[in-house]
């Protein structure tokens, strides 16, 4: 059991997931200081003072907090949208280093024999 559970964890794959996993968490953190301490007061700055955080509706006795419900799909849009350019540079680097390769397609023994029939008629015409 510990020979299969360490081939499993020392796999490629696995440990590939848990490096995009811990740089993913990093670069979410980065993201939302990002978003929290200069986008944010950027969008307070230029709406006259409306902070989202603290647009609230007063239903009875509870009180819904919709603004930090704004706040978060904001910063997942933001979060999400800087995720897509960062993988979108790293493919560009990945495309530029590999070599393009010219691919000649095979050709089964269908289209050869296609061929000769092709050939064979050509010349039974000439």
């Amino acid at each position: 059991m510990w020979k299969d559970f360490k081939e499993f964890a020392f796999k490629g794959n696995v440990l590939d997931l848990a490096i995009a996993v811990v740089i993913g968490g990093a670069f979410g953190k980065i993201v939302s200081s990002l978003v929290e301490n200069i986008i944010t007061p950027i969008i307070v700055f230029l709406t006259g003072k409306i902070e989202l955080s603290d647009l609230h509706l007063k239903m009875g006795g509870v009180n819904l907090t919709y603004g930090v419900f704004l706040q978060s799909i904001i910063d997942f849009i933001i979060i999400s949208f800087s995720i897509f350019l960062f993988v979108r540079l790293l493919m560009k680097f990945k495309r530029k280093k590999e070599p393009e390769k010219a691919e000649t397609p095979a050709i089964d023994a269908k289209e050869e024999l296609l061929k000769e029939i092709r050939d064979l008629l050509k010349a039974e015409k000439q």
